[in-house]
């Protein structure tokens, strides 16, 4: 990075003025709900309100840059009934030209025409290599920039040449020199964020399987009854050349590979980090009064997806007999013990690097649901819960037949591989396991109805063994 640049970085200072939003208002509109990882889409958006803006590369310059914390008001969703939603936070890196070269036309948000920035134009600031190197230069310099915070843990070596990971995801993400990967929340709340937080106690435990933190960024809490800071980013290592789990398993699929080997492996990586988490942050127990308001939860969420989705309602009995069952055991004095884990546990959350070794990655959780809920406590089995019904969509999206003998061989050698490492089976608590495996196709089921209608017969298929108490 330039001398002046790493200066812009450190004089930079924040802006309080409203008057630049309300320019990009009419822009943001258009823009934002277009996104991928934009979590309103089908409700318009009525408006936007400040929280932060900083400026990291004065705007009246050739290249400006600003950092900004907007939260989007939209009408409430249907699901939310009565409940008052504030509109969700997104972080933005808007980048400022008085016009934009042919290489950055896909990230245009558009032109500018009042305000301070009248006559200039604005873009996704990630698809240009200069922004996205001041955001390596703030984080190895741990610099302090009106309102962000940058920090680090261990060296960071200058002027990586950044790329933005192009491949659609629920956040951003721009790889430096195949050295370190950035990821960059969009929608952010204040408070501790699991994906920062896991990472940096399994660095500590020693665990391999999850790449340790290098550096973060944080921004300081500026609205009402917000006392934490919002984490934005995580840098960690790049596993160079690793593939994702997801695309491994359906080229193996495709080819009519056995895929037990890789799954075994897979179960050994996740009880190694499940262990390491129980070691590194406390337990609980999970008694009758826990253990009951997990299955309402359930059950709610159960009876809210039969309404809506109607091919579901025919299977409701049955599936209601899987939370019964756990409650049963609950009142009969039956506890389990809950840890942190990942939280939303899929093929697509893990690596596996060229020389065979696995990674975990991604712990933010389901990031719809607020803070408090993706840090609690919960028994290993809904991890498990999740890699076991990503086996299964992968047998029915190789582009071929569906394949269940080779999810029900997947699923198999998972639970073997996780046994060999933690001491304990899933499958010696099948009901346990079956309550978490509903609970999850339930939940593909209403989001497939409602946003990929061709896929639903894929949950429609684990349900139907579900109801039927078919064996894991």
């Amino acid at each position: 990075m330039s001398e002046a640049m790493s200066q812009a970085v450190t004089r930079s200072v924040t802006t309080s003025s409203h008057g630049l939003l309300a320019s990009l208002d009419p822009l943001l509109r258009e823009w934002l709900p277009r996104q991928r990882w934009f979590a309103g889409k089908g409700r318009p958006v009525t408006g936007f309100s400040l929280v932060a803006a900083t400026e990291l590369l004065p705007a009246d310059s050739k290249l400006g840059l600003y950092h900004l914390l907007v939260r989007a008001h939209q009408p409430l969703a249907p699901v939310q009934g009565h409940v008052p939603h504030p509109g969700d936070c997104y972080q933005l890196l808007i980048g400022v030209r008085e016009a934009l070269p042919p290489r950055l036309a896909p990230a245009l948000i558009g032109h500018v025409h009042e305000g301070p920035l009248a006559g200039r134009t604005v873009y996704e600031a990630l698809y240009d290599p200069r922004p996205a190197e001041v955001i390596l230069e703030a984080l190895r310099t741990q610099a302090r920039v009106g309102g962000l915070r940058f920090e680090r843990r261990d060296e960071i070596r200058p002027d990586l040449v950044p790329r933005l990971v192009t491949a659609e995801q629920s956040n951003s993400s721009v790889v430096y020199g195949d050295t370190f990967i950035l990821k960059l929340l969009r929608r952010v709340l204040p408070g501790v964020n699991p994906d920062l937080e896991l990472p940096l106690a399994l660095a500590r435990e020693g665990c391999p399987r999850v790449p340790p933190p290098t550096a973060w960024m944080t921004a300081e809490a500026t609205e009402a009854g917000a006392e934490e800071p919002y984490v934005l980013g995580v840098l960690q290592p790049f596993v160079q050349g690793a593939s994702d789990g997801w695309e491994l398993a359906l080229r193996e699929l495709a080819k009519g590979e056995d895929f037990s080997a890789e799954a075994r492996a897979l179960g050994r990586a996740t009880a190694e980090v499940h262990t390491a988490l129980a070691r590194a942050l406390p337990t609980v127990t999970l008694a009758h009064l826990q253990l009951q308001s997990l299955v309402d939860g359930m059950t709610e969420r159960l009876e809210a997806a039969a309404q809506a989705v109607p091919a579901l309602q025919p299977y409701a009995p049955a599936l209601h007999s899987a939370f019964e069952a756990l409650a049963d055991l609950a009142a009969e004095g039956h506890t389990w013990t809950a840890q942190r884990i990942h939280g939303d546990l899929h093929l697509g959350q893990c690596l596996r690097s060229p020389a065979g070794e696995w990674s975990l990655i991604d712990f933010e959780g389901e990031p719809a649901k607020p803070l408090a809920e993706r840090r609690m406590a919960q028994p290993v089995e809904r991890d498990v819960a999740g890699m076991l019904r990503s086996f299964d969509y992968a047998a029915h999206s190789a582009g071929g037949p569906p394949a269940p003998e080779w999810a029900e061989a997947c699923r198999a050698a998972y639970c073997t591989g996780y046994a060999e490492v933690s001491g304990h089976d899933p499958r010696t608590d099948p009901v346990l396991l079956r309550a978490y495996e509903t609970d999850k196709a339930i939940y593909e089921v209403l989001y497939e109805a409602r946003h990929r209608p061709d896929w639903l017969p894929v949950p429609l298929s684990a349900v139907r063994r579900l109801a039927g108490s078919a064996p894991v």
